[in-house]
């Protein structure tokens, strides 16, 4: 009788490939038949008969062998199918930035004299920085009713009219990127979708406003890849120094940037495709 089922169990360690099958004397024949001894003499790699279709065989029949065979197989790339987001996105750079002044007003923010402190394991010493951070914004979108704005929650504008950019400076460039030069232009980029602009407290009297500012950003690494990250920055705004220059001071940022690695998705690759020809051959005689 043949069977024609196909099945995926949600369960990795009970995936069932089950194809269309005939019975084991419509392929083999019956044991002592000319066809069962000619079956058995094609099989001059493999013992039994039963582990693999002689020629003639249709192809895509699986006796019970074979399909304990395709179970592993699946388990394996449904296991390295769930590494591959892993292995996209495996390493991740973290970036610090201090000191600096924000100008911000409605049409939005621009930043001046922010600081590179660490960029991964390298950290700059006292009293010296690793380059430069720089960023803008779009236009301000108040988050509700809001007196003086933007002394109150809501968004900046990201996309096209945003820039988040980071430069690097000194002799652990060089040994960095491989270039000859001391000044290299880490990343450049811009915010993806609206930044939020989060007010965390008032001071005493009303006189400061401590605000969060988050968003994602994605651009251009050094060296070409593609990169995408967040990054955090802590602003406080003096209402007397804002309602003149609109200015406020930076005190900490926080910048997390997810670098691709294709090597390892091509490697991951084609460890499938080679364990899909393996099995093909062993299994098929192709």
């Amino acid at each position: 009788m043949v069977t024609k089922v196909t099945s995926f169990s949600r369960d990795y360690g009970n995936i069932l490939l089950l194809l269309p099958r005939p019975s084991p004397t419509a392929c083999y024949g019956s044991p002592g038949t000319l066809q069962y001894r000619s079956a058995r003499r094609q099989q001059s790699s493999l013992r039994d008969v039963a582990t693999r279709p002689p020629k003639g065989c249709p192809r895509g029949y699986l006796n019970s062998v074979e399909e304990t065979t395709m179970k592993r197989v699946a388990v394996i790339v449904g296991l390295c199918a769930l590494l591959l987001s892993a292995a996209a996105w495996a390493d991740e750079i973290k970036l610090t930035n201090n000191f600096g002044t924000v100008s911000v007003t409605n049409a939005g923010i621009v930043s001046q004299g922010m600081e590179l402190k660490s960029y991964g394991l390298v950290t700059a010493g006292k009293g010296q920085s690793l380059g430069t951070v720089s960023f803008s914004t779009g236009a301000f979108t108040a988050a509700g009713a809001c007196t003086v704005s933007p002394l109150c929650s809501g968004t900046f504008a990201g996309g096209a009219a945003s820039s988040f950019i980071v430069n690097g400076k000194g002799a652990w460039i060089k040994t960095l990127t491989g270039t000859t030069s001391n000044h290299v232009t880490l990343f450049s980029g811009s915010f993806v979708g609206p930044v939020t602009w989060q007010l965390l407290s008032i001071g005493p009297h009303g006189y400061t406003y401590n605000f969060e500012l988050s968003g994602t950003i994605r651009g251009q690494f050094w060296d070409g890849r593609t990169v995408s990250g967040t990054t955090t920055q802590f602003i406080t705004l003096y209402k007397n120094q804002w309602s003149v220059d609109h200015k406020g001071n930076i005190g900490l940022g926080r910048t997390n940037l997810l670098v691709p690695e294709p090597g390892t998705l091509g490697l991951l690759g084609t460890g499938l495709i080679g364990i899909a020809g393996t099995m093909r051959r062993k299994m098929f005689g192709v």
